[in-house]
This record gives C-alpha cells, structure tokens and sequence, in this order.
C-alpha cells in the first residue's frame, strides 16, 4: 500500500503561483510514477502530469509551460509548481501513484484526498 498526503492548495488571483506538495509514505519503491489528476465542479477528473522514477515528465496540454512536476526521490515527495493560474484551472487536485516498472500511461492504483486549489478572476 501507499499513502499519499496533498498541501499547497489555497485560493490565488488569476495570474498568479502555487506550489502543490504529495509526500508519500508505505510502499514507496513501488511508486514509479507519481503525478496529478484535478477534477472541477460538474466535471470528470483529468489528467494533469506525471513523472517517472528517472525525471521523465509528462503535462496534460491545457498547463504546458506553466506548470512544471518534480520529484525528490530521498523525500518520496512529488511537487507540482503552478505559475500563470487560470480561473479554469479551480479544481480540487489529486496526487496519484501509479506502481507500473516501466514509463508509460499513467494509470494509478494510489489516490491522496485531494486539495482545492480556487483561482479568482
């Protein structure tokens, strides 16, 4: 098992940063990938980034080149760093860990609870 615990998330005006946190605890070798998924009022979870064990990223096209996703390996600790907020990107977001051994779809077994990230206009 893997538990994941999210913070970071607030309220913040159009325009501006947030910094988003997931420490992972239990089973963390088995956490290849980690990454988010957001889900907004009304509407189905999507996907937002990932990143492997080895750095290697991948961004939903809606947040390339504003947010950036990394991973401090020693802390099991995955972050995401959001610039340039959007009104549309209100969501509550979820850490995700998905256990596959090689880079690929990311498909997570491990969910955190979530935190609201509101981005006013």
């Amino acid at each position: 098992q893997v538990q994941l615990v999210e913070s970071g998330g607030g309220l913040v005006q159009a325009g501006g940063s947030l910094r988003l946190s997931c420490a992972a605890s239990g089973r963390t070798f088995s956490s290849n990938i980690q990454g988010w998924f957001r889900q907004a009022p009304g509407k189905e979870r999507e996907f937002v980034a990932s990143v492997g064990w080895g750095g290697i990223t991948d961004y939903a096209d809606s947040v390339k080149g504003r947010f950036t996703i990394f991973r401090d390996n020693a802390k099991n600790t995955v972050y995401l760093q959001m610039n340039s907020l959007k009104p549309e990107d209100t969501a509550v977001y979820y850490c995700a860990a998905d256990t596959s051994l090689a880079w690929g779809p990311f498909k997570p077994q491990f969910w955190g609870q979530g935190t609201q990230v509101t981005v006013s206009s």
